[in-house]
Parts: structure tokens; C-alpha cells; sequence
């Protein structure tokens, strides 16, 4: 029965080609509709990771969201270094705001001050450039899509750009931009001494009154939960990509299946049970959905650029696809079934 099922795939080459090449896009998609949501929680990860804090000090009753701190007075540094346990405490501001560069149209960056100087709070490795040294300059992502030079403008407040990172984004894509402390205050509140938490080092035993304590793993859950909604449209977009890659291969395999009414009556007539039948049906889709699934790992990898958000497509899922479209085959091959069952033996000497 094998032997016969891959001489039809030979005979139907270019259905099979066709079949092959619709599926294996699809499941091209599933795979980065899994990078995407993975992009998420990668993105606060790098951003949170990259700022080199064990924990975070923040006010009390605060969400904890990166991109959302509640803002309290620059003054909290010295008391929180002052904690027992503390043996470094750096200010930290992170707010979402629109970027203008001459003749370009505003973009949205994840404004980030912090104490030159120290490693807390900034943007760690460059690509190239070198740090924030001064006022008025600014380490970006490479997502901002501008040069060691360029400039941007943030609330009036001019940035020329001195380095360029890379994995620093926020909020689906949004690149993160670095400035002094100084200037992020200018530009967010005023000029008035606040910020938004206190990144610290150490194992500290307890924190002022009207401060919590925030560890790196509860930031980033924080501010995933506030993208949850985009996780679960993308998850439910790769159930509705998965139920189209079995209709792809449910055709291919039914169309066969009319076309091979006379070959199901003579393997009937030679004494073929239904079971056999459906071996022959199920071998044909599985091969068909397999080799779509090796042709979606090498396209997914192509793919990735296509997105402005960051895409990291999780190992699993290369383990999950191949598996996932044996399944698709089997459930697909179910829908000729019915008609390979239904063919009257006596149909294979019609004619004669």
C-alpha cells in the first residue's frame, strides 16, 4: 500500500507541489505567530535583564509594570542604599514617549534615564558607539532606525545619538532610548526631582515605609500581563493557521481520492479492508504534512524580518510542528475516508 501511495504522489506531482508549498507557509506562520508571542516575554526579559539590578524598589501598591512606574522622589535613593543588606542603589526612570526626527514621522521609544555613570539602568553592551557621557545624548535601539549623530526630539527636548544597542525594546517592538537622569526629568516631569523606582544589588532584609520590594521575575510578569490580550489573539490566530493547514491537506487528499475511485474498487475487489484503505490515505497526508513542516522550519527562519517586533521562536515549537502535522495529516485524511470506504468493488470491472 505504501509503494502505491508514493507512485500516486509521483503521478500527482504538481497537486502535491501545490498542496506541499500552501501548507508549509502556513505552518511557516504558526511558527512565528509563536515567536511573536515569545517576543514579548524576551523583549522585558532583555530590557529588565540589561539593566543589571537584582531588585527593584518601587512604591508601594505599584503594578510593577517597566513601562509604568508610579513616580516617587529621587530622595528614596539614598534612603533605600542606607537598608541594610544594600550594596548598590541607582535611580531609574522608564516612560513610553513620541519620538520626531527631521523628516521623518514620530515614533514611539521607551524613554529610559538613568545616573551616568553606573552600570544600573543602562543599556549595557553597544554595538557601536559609546555611552551617554553628558546631556543631551542618547544610546538608542537599533529599532529607532538612526545613526551615531542623528537626532530626535522628545517634549521639545533635543537628543543626538552617541550609541546604538541592540535587544532593547519594549511594549511589542518599541525601541528603548537611553538619556542622562537629568534629561528624563526635564522631559517627564518637569525638571522636578522624581523618578520611577530604584534599581538595587545586595540582599536587602527590608525597605522604607511606602516602598515594596520587586524582584527582576516579578517585573517582567508584571509587564507581560499587560500584553496579554496581543498573547492570546496571536495564540488563538495560530489554532484558526493550523485548522487552514488541514483544510489544504484534507483537499489535496479528497481530490485524490475522486480521482482514484476505480483504483479503491479494484484494491476492494482483491480483498483490501477499509483499514488498508485508510493506511494508504492517512500515509499519503502525513507525507504531505510533513515535508510542509520542513519546509516551514527553513522559511520561518527567512521570515522573521518581516516583523518590526522581535520574533524569537521558541525551540519547542520546531518539536511541536512535526508532531502537530502529523496529526493535521491524519485528521485530514479522514476526510476521503468515506469516500474510499463507499466505492462498490464491482466499479473496477465497469467498462470491462
Amino acid at each position: 500500500m505504501l509503494s502505491i501511495t508514493l507512485q500516486d504522489l509521483r503521478f500527482r506531482a504538481r497537486q502535491f507541489v501545490i498542496a506541499v508549498i500552501g501548507a508549509g507557509l502556513v505552518f511557516a506562520m504558526t511558527l512565528l505567530l509563536a515567536g511573536m508571542a515569545a517576543g514579548f516575554s524576551v523583549e522585558v526579559n532583555q530590557t529588565v535583564a540589561g539593566m543589571g539590578a537584582q531588585s527593584w524598589v518601587l512604591r508601594t501598591g505599584s503594578v510593577g509594570r517597566v513601562a509604568a512606574l508610579s513616580p516617587i522622589p529621587e530622595s528614596a535613593v539614598s534612603t533605600v542604599a542606607r537598608s541594610p543588606g544594600v550594596t548598590d542603589a541607582s535611580p531609574l526612570i522608564v516612560v513610553p514617549q513620541a519620538a520626531q526626527s527631521a523628516g521623518l514621522p514620530a515614533e514611539s521609544v521607551n524613554l529610559i534615564g538613568y545616573h551616568l555613570g553606573q552600570d544600573l539602568g543602562g543599556p549595557g553592551e553597544l554595538i557601536t558607539g559609546s555611552p551617554v557621557t553628558t546631556s543631551g545624548q542618547a544610546v538608542v535601539d537599533a529599532r529607532l532606525h538612526l545613526g551615531i549623530g542623528q537626532r530626535f526630539v522628545v517634549s521639545g527636548h533635543s537628543f543626538r545619538i552617541v550609541g546604538v544597542v541592540a535587544n532593547r525594546s519594549l511594549l511589542g517592538g518599541i525601541p528603548d532610548a537611553y538619556v542622562s537622569l537629568r534629561d528624563a526629568q526635564d522631559v517627564v516631569y518637569g525638571g522636578r526631582p522624581l523618578i520611577g523606582a530604584v534599581l538595587i544589588t545586595g540582599s536587602p532584609h527590608n525597605v522604607p515605609a511606602g516602598y515594596a520590594l520587586y524582584s527582576n521575575a516579578q517585573i517582567d510578569k508584571a509587564s507581560l500581563a499587560q500584553l496579554a490580550s496581543a498573547v492570546s489573539s496571536i495564540n488563538n490566530s495560530r489554532l484558526f493557521m493550523w485548522v487552514i493547514a488541514a483544510i489544504i491537506v484534507a483537499a489535496l487528499v479528497y481530490v485524490t481520492a475522486l480521482e482514484r475511485t476505480r483504483d479503491f474498487a479494484v484494491l476492494k475487489a482483491v480483498g483490501a479492508s477499509t483499514s488498508l484503505l485508510f493506511a494508504g490515505l492517512a500515509a499519503q497526508a502525513v507525507i504531505v504534512a510533513l515535508t510542509a513542516a520542513v519546509i516551514a522550519a527553513v522559511l520561518s527562519n527567512f521570515m522573521t524580518g518581516i516583523f518590526a517586533q522581535p520574533v524569537d521562536i521558541p525551540g519547542n515549537a520546531f518539536v511541536i510542528l512535526p508532531l502537530s502535522a502529523l496529526i493535521v495529516g491524519l485528521l485530514a485524511s479522514l476526510a476521503a475516508l468515506r469516500r474510499a470506504a463507499s466505492v462498490d468493488p464491482a466499479a473496477a470491472f465497469a467498462g470491462a
